[in-house]
């Protein structure tokens, strides 16, 4: 499996990860666990965003890794 490759699959199961904590934020019924939830999304959204960046940094640098 190619780097490009490794790095499509983590960043598609960080947004099922994100997904799922959202439905959770949304879904709770106990607003603390609620809030929990949701900051917990925000973080991974936040490592999501560094990895696309850090994607297309690598396909700039390495012409052969281009997903």
């Amino acid at each position: 499996m190619t780097v490009a490759a490794n790095v499509n699959q983590c960043l598609s199961t960080l947004k099922g990860i994100e997904a799922q904590l959202s439905s959770f934020a949304i879904n709770s019924t106990v607003p603390e666990a609620s809030k929990i939830f949701h900051e917990t999304m925000m973080v991974i959204g936040e490592i999501k965003m560094d990895l696309e960046q850090r994607k297309i940094q690598l396909e700039k640098e390495e012409p052969q890794y281009k997903g």
